[in-house]
């Protein structure tokens, strides 16, 4: 995928819904509906909203706070990072981090409608590398929308996985997939991958697998090597590391060569 500059008031308003719906979510919880465990290793639902607010906040050049953190889940320097924001608002009630979402969200839109033209289009480091800021503005839609899923298993309800914010954050699930079958599966030169995407958002994704590399492509020049049928909110899951492959064996479906098929689903998970 080539890093072009998404529509700067398209994802501003995907933003904004995005926000609302992770406020829908969590508006009146109490205090035991905020600590639920979330699908993320040491993150409670409030654990997963407190860290939304702790990028938007270093977005708007506030400092990151200066805690001791520490846990098995933090595995880098932007896990530590990112734990420290956790760590400085969990005192706060469920109510109170909510207002604390409310405001900083609502700041955010403003300095998204306020960006310019020659900002958004400028090189920025992300966490995909330097890249468009409004691109980096759509893994911001990405992680959010993802989070909105944690939270929503978590506490077991049902959210739209689909329409315009899911088809936009599907894009980011899909640049490093190549990787995913030459790196993690051993898919080897000539081989053919077809990923049949079912449910909200619906996608045929094709890969040729060519001098060690493999490509996302319009077509295949040749028949699949296998074919792998999933729903798109468990290949969503499964390459956020959300679930294991094998609590959901039953849903997915693998013809051709079974083998190449259950070695690349296995090495689905990427970290964004």
């Amino acid at each position: 995928m080539t890093d072009t500059v998404p529509d700067r008031a398209e994802i501003t308003a995907l933003l904004s819904d995005q926000w609302d719906a992770l406020t829908r979510l969590v508006d009146g919880l109490d205090e035991n509906g905020w600590r639920t465990a979330s699908p993320l290793p040491g993150w409670t639902v409030f654990d997963v909203l407190a860290h939304v607010i702790g990028v938007e906040s270093m977005l708007l050049g506030e400092p990151t706070p200066e805690i001791a953190v520490s846990g098995d889940h933090i595995r880098n320097e932007i896990g530590t990072l990112n734990e420290k924001w956790i760590a400085a608002l969990r005192p706060l009630t469920g109510s109170q981090l909510l207002e604390r979402f409310l405001d900083v969200t609502g700041r955010r839109l403003k300095a998204l409608e306020q960006t310019t033209p020659e900002a958004w289009a400028e090189l920025v480091p992300t966490p995909v590398g330097m890249a468009p800021y409004g691109r980096f503005m759509r893994i911001r839609l990405f992680d959010c929308w993802m989070h909105e899923h944690d939270i929503a298993d978590a506490l077991g309800v049902s959210v739209d996985e689909g329409g315009s914010r899911g088809a936009a954050a599907f894009a980011e699930l899909l640049p490093a997939l190549g990787r995913a079958a030459v790196k993690g599966a051993g898919a080897p030169d000539g081989a053919r991958i077809t990923i049949e995407v079912t449910g909200p958002v619906p996608r045929s994704l094709h890969l040729a697998v060519d001098g060690g590399r493999a490509n996302l492509v319009e077509s295949l020049d040749a028949p699949a090597t296998v074919v792998i049928t999933l729903g798109s909110g468990l290949f969503a899951r499964l390459r956020g590391g959300r679930v294991a492959v094998d609590d959901h064996a039953g849903e997915i479906t693998i013809t051709g060569d079974t083998d190449l098929g259950n070695r690349l689903v296995h090495s689905l998970a990427f970290t964004i």
